[in-house]
């Protein structure tokens, strides 16, 4: 008990940020992106029902792990290889609207010389990008991380932008466990603000992700109170960086107890906790909610989805996966060419599990062992 007293009161009042609005400041002209016609069509496309977005944004190193796992070395032929696979698969637009992809991914493409926005692009599928630079850590904090990549990021967008992306992706992280300090999650929020401010500004729609970790052992209710501080601090600052709601998508994590806690929760009290979040900090303006899985297994972030899609919601619940599409993709294929129709017909079933979750009709009847299986990482990195 003395501990969760300690955390709690790391949430002072003195978290939220004074504002300084003086009705004088309200004559002062905001200029509008100029593209923000496109991004809010960008934004509804993506969020299109029964669909949801393939993430394969995965950084060189953490690819190589995943090809590691099947016995392939981490070399450029490797990736697009597997890449490939995955962006090629016939009828994948029927259940995904976007793909976030990877830097080097965005510029490559088949054995064929397709590129792969083009694939993308066939298939009504939305090309995306990733533009965070990864984790390092935050001086002066409990052991905690932020998220660099604002030093050029306009010039890099725009040159995303003219290779065929048309939506961001920034993840940062939010640990329970180290908190969260006050200066963690300040941090946390100023940086996705000023992110989506600079990727709107050059014809992006940003996808705002402050993962809140599941290491720890901490119940549900706990996840729910920083939850609720964290997304109420991303949004003061969205607004203060005059970001187009209607131009953008989130990427929250599920509400659910820590990894380690004694108690695992239900879909339906996951659903539960996670909504009353998100009806308390989102505005319903925003077009999108693309759920990461954080580690779930794919049948897990699958029911979790579907449980909060039986009654209706002000925004596109949806799924914007990684490991929760790709782990028996991956198992399937064991980087052997003569497998690669079987891995894409498993790549099928699991976004179609997941389109039929976004519609609130899945059922978990058939699922095999491997769908089942845990994928949490402590402190995983991308």
């Amino acid at each position: 008990m003395a501990m969760a007293s300690v955390k709690l009161n790391t949430f002072s009042p003195q978290w939220i940020a004074p504002t300084t609005f003086s009705p004088r400041r309200v004559s002062l002209p905001i200029r509008a992106s100029s593209y923000q016609q496109e991004l809010v069509q960008t934004a509804k496309s993506i969020a299109s029902p029964g669909r949801g977005i393939l993430a394969i944004d995965e950084s060189n190193a953490t690819c190589g792990k995943r090809l590691a796992s099947i016995g392939l070395d981490n070399t450029e032929v490797n990736r697009q290889a597997y890449r490939q696979l995955l962006l090629t698969t016939p009828g994948l637009g029927e259940y995904i609207s976007g793909a976030i992809l990877f830097e080097e991914t965005l510029y490559q493409s088949t054995t064929d010389g397709k590129k792969f926005v083009d694939c993308l692009r066939d298939e009504n599928i939305v090309p995306g990008i990733k533009v965070d630079k990864g984790l390092v850590p935050l001086p002066g904090s409990n052991n905690e991380s932020w998220c660099p990549g604002l030093d050029g990021l306009a010039s890099r967008s725009a040159e995303y932008y003219k290779q065929g992306a048309r939506f961001a992706k920034w993840r940062t992280v939010v640990s329970i466990p180290c908190g969260p300090s006050a200066l963690a999650v300040k941090e946390a929020a100023w940086g996705l603000a000023r992110y989506a401010a600079i990727s709107q500004d050059n014809g992006l729609v940003p996808i705002v992700e402050p993962e809140i970790l599941l290491d720890g052992d901490h119940p549900i209710e706990w996840t729910l109170e920083v939850a609720e501080k964290v997304w109420s601090e991303v949004f003061f600052y969205l607004a203060e960086n005059n970001v187009l709601f209607e131009g953008i998508l989130l990427k929250p994590s599920m509400v659910t107890p820590g990894a380690d806690h004694k108690e695992k929760a239900s879909p339906e009290t996951i659903a539960k906790y996670t909504l009353t979040m998100l009806r308390r900090r989102v505005p319903p303006s925003v077009p999108g909610i693309m759920f990461l899985s954080g580690g779930q297994s794919e049948a897990e972030a699958t029911l979790n989805l579907n449980a909060m899609n039986q009654s209706p919601n002000p925004w596109h619940v949806s799924f914007s996966y990684a490991r929760a599409l790709q782990n028996t993709v991956l198992k399937t294929w064991k980087g052997q060419p003569e497998n690669v129709e079987a891995a894409q017909k498993s790549l099928l079933v699991r976004a179609k599990a997941n389109s039929l979750a976004q519609l609130g009709r899945y059922s978990a009847e058939g699922e095999s062992e491997e769908a089942k299986k845990g994928m949490f990482v402590k402190g995983y990195t991308y």
